[in-house]
């Protein structure tokens, strides 16, 4: 009865909204297309970024890499943050200085600038994207009423992907500080509204494992530092002190976790067999998806000439693909096993892949020969990551839902940084060994544009070959559509329990 109660009264006045579309989803939504936005328009100024700062190719990935890794590597410790302090308070913090390290970035004047920027921006988002996500558990009602404001704010994923593509295409022709400079309107009006619309609610208050976010990230940084500096010089001081240090990082971290009471990563997480192998193929499927946005857009803009525009309109035919395919997967993977529509997905992806890699030095016309790998590649990413975001939390207990989303999250922003990384180091390896630079492609003459040509097509065929290694881990997986529909009922009763665990601690 007592927890009837509970229940009853987070659906009342104390508890959540019953009314979904209002103040309270735009403004969190609007935080989530924020990030969105951010990350399909950095993509794709990229080229115009490397020609105005002369960026190397390796200078030019850090500027999505800073991002990806302080992201990922912080958000496990971002959502501790909002539930110690507050969900609200941490969710402006968050949003605060995200607008704030746009403007640095819409102001750099060096690529240290920006690079120091984008991770700045990378750590303000670690805090506010897992304190809106609690947000929208603990501002609506269960059932109905919640279950729309998740579809309204996972929908933003999808809306922020193409509006991103083509509004940042039409501000990277006017300037490419701009792609950085629109954050900070739209994040004073977010911020604005979260003082007016949104209630504070907290969770558990826990030992916060700063050294081990700390040394998790920094072992992650160092690490990709070493891959992506790799081609000027492998002997080098700069990459061997990198790996050293990086690896000395990652073994303090372990050693930090075993022994800490709240530890960030809990080692238990990982005694399943199945949900390692969802978790590893998460992470090479991450980078898949980054190394194609990035090296796509280099390719039209630097090789094909396309406009900023006109790059990201021929890229949006990507995100229809994604989505007719992830509405099929997440239907599927309730009747089959989801490792085969893992499977089919990465046999798309890789014949995508590979026919991109083919024509990579035939200057082809959109269609059909980019259009229509753009739209299949897209297709085989929606059936593939779908069932795999689902089977993270395949049979797993309530209590186990929040952890093993954000690990599942951490694992797409570290695979994204790090794919992006490993496979920029081969592209510049390619470049340079058929007679090209790694200078700004405005300078190339034909015969390095056509070597650039090579090491895009080599990075197309990478991207092939991650797919067949994410193939081969998923044959380990052998969750069961039953399994999968418990998750998804987990998840359900996780959202419940934890508005009527926020009302219980709210003073009456």
């Amino acid at each position: 009865m007592a927890t009837s109660g509970a229940s009853d009264a987070a659906q009342g006045i104390i508890g959540g909204q019953q009314r979904v579309f209002g103040p309270a989803i735009f403004v969190i939504s609007g935080m989530q297309l924020l990030l969105v936005l951010d990350g399909t328009v950095a993509a794709l100024a990229l080229p115009r970024i490397r020609g105005a700062l002369e960026l190397s190719e390796s200078g030019a990935n850090w500027i999505i890499s800073a991002y990806v890794l302080a992201f990922g590597g912080l958000m496990l410790l971002g959502g501790r943050l909002g539930d110690t302090f507050g969900r609200k308070r941490m969710f402006i913090v968050g949003v605060v200085a995200f607008t704030l390290t746009s403007l640095l970035c819409g102001l750099a004047w060096n690529e240290a600038s920006l690079v120091i920027g984008r991770a700045l921006q990378g750590a303000s988002a670690a805090i506010a994207a897992p304190t809106a996500m609690a947000l929208v558990a603990t501002t609506f009602a269960p059932g109905k009423a919640r279950s729309q404001a998740f579809a309204v704010y996972a929908a933003m994923t999808g809306v922020g992907s193409v509006a991103g593509l083509i509004l940042g295409g039409v501000l990277t022709e006017v300037s490419w500080r701009l792609v950085f400079l629109i954050n900070v309107p739209i994040g004073v009006v977010v911020v604005l509204g979260a003082f007016a619309a949104l209630r504070e609610s907290q969770g558990e208050r826990m030992a916060l494992d700063i050294p081990g976010a700390v040394l998790g990230t920094a072992g992650a940084t160092l690490l990709v530092l070493g891959v992506n500096e790799g081609p000027n010089g492998w002997a080098s001081p700069l990459v061997i002190s990198a790996f050293v240090l990086g690896g000395l990082a990652l073994i303090a971290f372990v050693a930090v976790e075993r022994r800490a009471s709240n530890p960030i990563l809990p080692f238990v997480l990982f005694d399943n067999k199945n949900r390692v192998a969802a978790l590893v193929s998460i992470l090479l499927a991450s980078a898949i998806m980054m190394c194609m946005a990035v090296f796509i857009s280099q390719y039209l803009q630097g090789i094909l000439k396309y406009s900023p525009i006109q790059s990201g309109l021929a890229v949006v035919p990507f995100a229809f693909g994604l989505g007719i395919a992830a509405a099929i997967a997440s239907k599927l993977a309730l009747m089959i096993q989801p490792r085969w529509l893992v499977l089919a997905g990465g046999a798309v992806l890789l014949v995508g892949c590979l026919f991109a890699a083919s024509i990579a030095t035939t200057s082809p016309a959109y269609f059909p020969s980019i259009g229509l790998p753009v739209v299949v590649i897209g297709f085989g990413v929606g059936l593939a990551v779908i069932p795999l975001t689902l089977s993270v939390v395949a049979g797993v207990a309530p209590t186990e839902i929040g952890p093993l989303t954000a690990l599942a999250q951490v694992a797409q922003n570290l695979g994204g940084a790090v794919g992006l990384v490993a496979v920029g180091a081969l592209v510049t390896s390619r470049t340079l060994s058929a007679g090209g630079t790694t200078g700004p492609v405005e300078n190339m003459n034909d015969a390095q544009l056509s070597a650039l040509a090579e090491g895009y097509g080599l990075a197309f065929a990478s991207c092939a070959v991650i797919a067949v290694l994410a193939a081969v881990v998923v044959v380990f997986m052998r969750f069961t559509p039953e399994e999968v529909a418990e998750g998804q009922a987990a998840q359900e009763a996780a959202n419940a329990t934890l508005d009527v665990e926020d009302t219980a601690r709210r003073p009456q």
